[in-house]
């Protein structure tokens, strides 16, 4: 194995009190949950800025445009700190769930409302929920976004995202196979830079309590999530010279006291490594983009 370079980074989602009123029927919501929306946007975020100057770490911090509009004080502490702040929609809406012109409605809003707080135009962008669309992609390409980070086709290298203009069919038991025995077609790249998002180095699925809803209990110790986490680190760091590894968190979990605790482990763990470098989730991208950070390219689908 030759010299290692590790880009390490947080991204970090304000969704604050957005992601709860996303009833998406506009059904009204319990005001308690909204609550913890008010507690992440203040208590966890004072709490993840505290643990940032301490290690001295530049993260990114994806930030519906409400969280911004609603909490401009607290978001101005990020801004004035050195971090970087990117989209993540205007309610914690779902793309997946809008039409490509709502899509571009919430984006242009979101682009308006970080710039006027930012004083410049963001550079990323992450899919709430990580529920992407077909228009995803070129919209941000169109609007001159550096990178997202909504999906999965690797785990620890920077790529350029696919533009989605390859096509599927979905099986539908209803038709004759031979509707729907087609392969899929080939994948092409954007100018668009993906940092991958990683359901295994999130914080909401195993630490984030949401009574009724299957999968989200929220009582996993610690101890398993950060074991669960630098074991992917360990693997990355045996197999690769050069790889990312980007950690997706919330202010409303990992401001609570434990995962606090569990952070200040994993940092200092990481940090014993050689060739371990901090950085934004843009500086990954452009280390990518200017050659810096080999990445891989994702190759797939048949020509028709």
């Amino acid at each position: 194995m030759g010299k290692k370079r590790v880009l390490v980074g947080y991204g970090i989602d304000v969704d604050a009190v957005a992601n709860w009123i996303n009833t998406c029927d506009g059904s009204p919501q319990n005001p308690t949950n909204v609550s913890r929306g008010v507690y992440g946007a203040t208590v966890g975020i004072d709490r993840l800025l505290k643990l940032y100057d301490k290690y001295n770490i530049k993260a990114t911090f994806f930030t519906p445009a409400h969280s911004i509009e609603s909490f401009p004080k607290q978001l101005a502490k990020v801004r004035d700190a050195g971090h970087e702040i990117g989209l993540h929609g205007y309610t914690h809406e779902y793309v997946s769930q809008l039409s490509a012109k709502e899509q571009q409605a919430v984006l242009t809003r979101s682009i308006d409302v970080l710039t006027k707080f930012c004083g410049k135009r963001p550079l990323g962008y992450t899919a709430p929920a990580w529920s992407t669309s077909k228009e995803l992609i070129p919209q941000l390409e169109a609007e001159g976004i550096l990178y997202d980070h909504s999906f999965m086709h690797h785990d620890v290298q920077p790529y350029f995202a696919p533009d989605n203009s390859q096509t599927w069919i979905e099986t539908d038991i209803s038709k004759s196979a031979d509707a729907w025995m087609m392969p899929m077609t080939k994948m092409r790249p954007s100018k668009v830079v993906e940092i991958p998002a990683n359901w295994h180095l999130d914080d909401w699925p195993p630490l984030q309590p949401i009574p009724g809803r299957a999968g989200a209990q929220g009582f996993v110790d610690t101890d398993v999530v950060e074991k669960l986490w630098l074991q992917q680190f360990d693997f990355a760091y045996r197999e690769c010279d050069t790889f990312i590894f980007p950690m997706s968190i919330h202010p409303q979990v990992s401001g609570k006291p434990h995962v606090i605790l569990m952070h200040e482990r994993i940092i200092e763990y990481i940090n014993k490594h050689e060739g371990v470098e901090w950085m934004t989730l843009s500086d990954m991208a452009k280390e990518f983009l200017e050659g810096r950070m080999p990445g891989v390219g994702i190759e797939g689908g048949a020509d028709l």
